[in-house]
């Protein structure tokens, strides 16, 4: 049976995506990354506009779900 992946909203484990949301800076460049990788440049650049809110967002979501959610 194979491993299922485990990678999350960043591309780690669902841990190392905890610290990584939980750290600001890293919230908001590895958010506006995954945004502009994915072909989201308005969420990207939204992102960093209005970091505060995308890092509360981000953080909820990554805790809760695993993923991105808004403009991702």
């Amino acid at each position: 049976m194979a491993k299922k992946s485990s990678k999350g909203a960043y591309g780690f484990g669902w841990i190392i995506n905890i610290i990584l949301a939980i750290i600001p800076i890293t919230n908001i460049i590895f958010g506006i990354v995954k945004r502009a990788t994915s072909g989201h440049v308005i969420g990207a650049i939204l992102n960093f506009f209005l970091s505060p809110l995308f890092y509360l967002v981000d953080l909820i979501t990554v805790i809760f779900t695993n993923k991105l959610v808004l403009a991702a």
